[in-house]
């Protein structure tokens, strides 16, 4: 079996057409159908379902697609760690971050990180924290800030808090405040409207948990969207939203009214795959903003973020 092989293959899994994937390969579709008959002759099982003008996957082509995707991207990861011995001039960074951390404290840090490395590339990828577990699991990503706790199902990261923040209820200060007190309850939503964040998101089933705990289900105003636009929704009048604190910073339009206790918080880690050490760049970027968050003061963390441990013991070795 052959990288040129399985990128071929993907390629076609992709593009559900072989014509389309020797295009996008940059090769002559007779020879990339040469190579993937060899590669199903090889694993003994056919990959595709070959009817005119329609290209599915088998079932071993759906078994071997996450693979296939998960091996090509280690590969690329070990090329790119080969060129970081140049001596930190060129590499890559491929980082996962929510959309709380990317409106907020991130782009400091990535600021940081590029002034002392500018021949680093950076690629951020900005999603749900589900979203950036599968990403990192498929080997698409070097480093991710995501949600605590993980599934029972994803064993093979390696997590590192740094950070823990609290939630809090979002409403246009164009209208009355939600209630009269300095904090709200759970209950306080209770047959209110609510913007509610897509699945995926880890808020989303931070906030429906709750309310189900305190014994009623949510009102669902609006329903499936992403950080801006559930701020936006907000912000028309369409409902209340339960959002991480810090992304109301640069909201004039919103106010956050604290949760009273049982306050709902979330620690945010960084993680990365037990079985691939993070490369050159990643770790150095890990340093960058370790480094970075120790200098963050009362004042720039607000009353809704907290450092978790004192930098020094955050750093990776």
């Amino acid at each position: 079996m052959q990288f040129q092989q399985l990128a071929y293959f993907v390629a076609v899994a992709e593009t559900r057409h072989f014509t389309r994937a020797a295009e996008v390969s940059r090769v002559a579709q007779p020879s990339l159908s040469k190579q993937i008959k060899a590669l199903e002759k090889e694993l003994g099982a056919p990959l595709f379902v070959r009817a005119r003008g329609n290209i599915t996957l088998t079932p071993a082509g759906e078994a071997l697609l996450p693979l296939a995707r998960r091996m090509l991207a280690d590969l690329e990861t070990a090329r790119r760690e080969v060129q970081e011995l140049t001596g930190m001039r060129r590499g890559r960074v491929r980082l996962g971050a929510t959309p709380s951390l990317c409106a907020g404290l991130l782009a400091d840090a990535l600021a940081l990180f590029h002034e002392r490395y500018p021949g680093i590339e950076l690629h951020v990828e900005e999603g749900g924290s589900r979203d950036l577990i599968r990403a990192l699991g498929r080997g698409e990503l070097d480093l991710a800030l995501i949600i605590l706790p993980l599934h029972s199902s994803d064993p093979e990261f390696v997590t590192v808090p740094i950070l823990r923040e609290s939630l809090v209820v979002a409403s246009p200060r164009s209208r009355p405040s939600p209630t009269p007190r300095a904090s709200m309850r759970i209950t306080d939503l209770r047959d209110v409207p609510l913007v509610m964040f897509r699945r995926g998101y880890d808020v989303r089933d931070a906030t429906l948990n709750a309310c189900r705990a305190a014994g009623f289900e949510p009102r669902l105003a609006v329903e499936g969207g992403e950080m801006d636009a559930v701020l936006r929704f907000v912000e028309a009048g369409l409902g209340l939203a339960v959002v991480p604190g810090m992304v109301l910073r640069n909201r004039p339009g919103l106010r956050g009214t604290p949760l009273a206790k049982p306050r709902l918080l979330r620690t945010i880690a960084l993680a990365h795959r037990k079985d691939v050490a993070p490369s050159r760049t990643a770790l150095a970027f890990w340093r960058v903003l370790v480094s970075y968050l120790g200098t963050l003061t009362r004042d720039d963390l607000g009353d809704d973020l907290e450092v978790i441990a004192p930098p020094e013991e955050l750093a990776p070795e």
